[in-house]
């Protein structure tokens, strides 16, 4: 790509149907060519697959699933670490897929898949590391513990990733990964649930998230990322005009606000306030928030891209 000091991930898009034949020059479109790989990002590189849910209980997938974003949330605020984001990982969820086509689709060299059943008061999961250039186990790992220590247990797996990929991590870094949650299960199980609802995205699951997560704060009212999540709900309400009013985005900033008082080193809240003051269309502001966000998740893809779009409408303005 020209002018361009360092090299950049580029793509090249074409139609399914005629790549073969352009390539192969004969007109034959039965059988497509396989994707280009990925190239490898310049430092240790990891995809952390959604763990599979191994409890008899289909209803329990939420929380594989949250344990799964807790972990990817954990990693990605390593900034020696390139880790793809939750929405490109879930999209090989209930699939089987080769560990050497994820590396090459994703652009990773490291692997991390597991399961969790949850029984009870107790909990199992299991983790293993794979290095898809050798196919090579790096680490495996079982974890039968109770309920209570589920948050060590995230810990843990996070401190031997780092450990086995010899990442260089700041004290900062070290602060903002240690920062966890709740000491109430109950509040972190309805947490879980919102998350799920969340994602959905519709007026009915967004509705569901914000009765789960005032739930989990009602348990624990020092419960910080439950407040930045519950805002969200008003601004994902604003957004879709499900029935927003100005009123419901100051709902918003006020909830992104309560939930940094208690934990100035979320993400999310601030990524919440970066998109909040870009709809009210105060874009320094948005700005502002945008980069602290990066620089507590400098692996976050989508806030990058929202700060382009921020920094685009900033210049339309």
């Amino acid at each position: 790509v020209k002018n361009i000091a360092k090299p950049v991930r580029v793509y090249r898009l074409q139609r399914e149907a005629q790549a073969p034949a352009i390539a192969q020059g004969t007109g034959d479109t039965s059988s497509p060519l396989p994707s280009p790989a990925l190239p490898l990002p310049g430092k240790p590189s990891i995809i952390v697959l959604p763990f599979v849910n191994m409890s008899n209980d289909p209803e329990q997938e939420y929380f594989s699933d949250g344990i799964t974003e807790d972990i990817t949330t954990d990693l990605s605020k390593i900034s020696s670490l390139f880790v793809i984001s939750r929405n490109s990982a879930f999209t090989y969820k209930g699939r089987t897929t080769k560990v050497q086509d994820i590396s090459r689709e994703m652009g990773v060299r490291y692997v991390m898949e597991g399961s969790v059943r949850k029984a009870g008061e107790r909990v199992r999961i299991t983790a293993q590391l794979i290095d898809a250039a050798s196919d090579h186990h790096l680490w495996a790992e079982r974890y039968d513990r109770p309920l209570t220590d589920i948050f060590s247990v995230q810990d843990e797996i996070v401190r031997r990733i780092v450990t086995t990929l010899k990442l260089q991590i700041t004290l900062q870094e070290q602060g903002v990964i240690v920062g966890k949650h709740t000491d109430n299960l109950e509040a972190y199980d309805a947490f879980l649930r919102g998350i799920d609802c969340f994602w959905r995205l519709t007026k009915e699951g967004n509705a569901e998230a914000r009765h789960l997560w005032e739930k989990a704060l009602a348990l624990d009212p020092q419960y910080a990322e439950a407040y930045a999540w519950l805002g969200g709900t008003y601004r994902l309400e604003w957004l879709f005009h499900w029935s927003g009013t100005p009123q419901t985005l100051e709902r918003a900033l006020e909830l992104a606000h309560r939930a940094l008082a208690l934990d100035d080193t979320l993400p999310f809240a601030r990524t919440l306030l970066s998109h909040v003051y870009a709809n009210q269309q105060q874009y320094a502001q948005a700005i502002e928030e945008g980069e602290r966000a990066i620089v507590l998740d400098p692996n976050n893809a989508d806030s990058y891209a929202f700060k382009a779009d921020i920094l685009i409408s900033a210049v339309s303005f």
